[in-house]
């Protein structure tokens, strides 16, 4: 009998939902999706470039798992050609701002932690 990664993806909610949530939403690709959502909706094409060196593959997952999350709104309007446009739901706002807010920090403290890890490995290979 196998098991299929929707039953596996279940499972895992409901043994921990909130690792699942920490970890879409400090993804590598969740944390700049809800950042640059945060300044303005995007279509799918302009946050694509905004991020930049993400697959339109891997976007479509984030995005998709974000909106599922509750985070993230999509805009699907009918017209020729088809426009869609993501912004952020008001618990996705909560989200992108918390992240915001860490991402800020590791960008002030990028020196301090470099610092760390010169000190630490020259440390070890002593």
């Amino acid at each position: 009998m196998t098991v299929s990664s929707r039953d596996r993806r279940d499972e895992a909610e409901a043994m921990c939902p909130h690792r699942l949530i920490l970890e879409h939403v400090t993804s590598r690709w969740g944390v700049l999706v809800l950042i640059h959502l945060l300044d303005r909706p995007h279509r799918f094409s302009e946050l694509r470039r905004a991020i930049g060196r993400v697959s339109e593959k891997m976007l479509t997952q984030t995005l998709q798992t974000l909106e599922r999350d509750g985070l993230v709104h999509r805009d699907a309007r009918p017209v020729i050609p088809p426009r869609v446009d993501y912004s952020l739901t008001g618990l996705g706002r909560e989200a992108a701002e918390q992240v915001r807010d860490l991402a800020g920090w590791t960008e002030k403290r990028t020196a301090d932690v470099l610092a760390a890890r010169r000190a630490y490995d020259d440390a070890r290979a002593s």
